[in-house]
């Protein structure tokens, strides 16, 4: 009967997420981040969903001056590398706070929806890469020349270079990361693709 109505759970829980924008993600202070909780969290970020974790409960533990802060790095040890998540310390018992996720969800959506200049992130992004170019790879140095938002329901970004092919998965982090420290997108994955300059096409 318990797995019945887990699955029952999951059920409803993905048919929200697929017609939702942002997903508030609640979890319960007293278990912290579950298995469930975490297959959730990766559902909502392959849908490339905005998300917002809630941690329900929070009047029911005990705290002291570090308690926040350590739960909230426990949380994001286990969601990584999606760490730019928003996490609000709830009670839906004494509401504490909720407000304060329904306005933290609101700024989710605004970021999944905002559209960057291409000349902004040409402006800002390109200098990164400059100083610190993608390393060659086969003896191919490679040329990130130019950057643009595609259209989409969620944040997605070309870069156009001469060998998209060989750009790693480390340079591609170094690049989200820079592209979050310049642009609010807190809650919200972003995908990154490399194309070819002159074939245009994506890698």
């Amino acid at each position: 009967m318990t797995e019945d109505l887990e699955f029952y759970s999951v059920m409803r829980s993905i048919r929200a997420l697929e017609e939702s924008d942002v997903c508030l993600l609640m979890i319960d202070a007293t278990a912290g981040i579950t298995s469930q909780d975490l297959k959730i969290f990766h559902l909502c970020e392959r849908n490339r969903k905005g998300v917002v974790i809630l941690v329900n409960k929070w009047d029911l533990m005990e705290k002291d001056t570090n308690t926040t802060k350590k739960m909230e790095a426990a949380i994001r040890e286990r969601i990584a590398p999606f760490e730019d998540v928003p996490i609000v310390f709830t009670s839906a018992t004494t509401k504490q706070r909720v407000h304060k996720a329904l306005e933290t969800a609101v700024n989710v959506f605004k970021n999944k929806t905002q559209k960057v200049a291409t000349s902004k992130l040409n402006k800002l992004i390109l200098p990164y890469i400059d100083n610190y170019p993608p390393p060659s790879i086969k003896g191919k140095n490679i040329n990130i020349k130019y950057i643009t938002q595609l259209p989409g329901f969620a944040p997605t970004f070309a870069f156009f270079c001469n060998y998209p092919q060989y750009v790693q998965a480390s340079y591609k982090r170094f690049l989200e990361n820079k592209m979050r420290e310049n642009f609010d997108f807190s809650g919200v994955p972003l995908t990154l693709y490399f194309r070819s300059k002159e074939k245009n096409k994506e890698s």
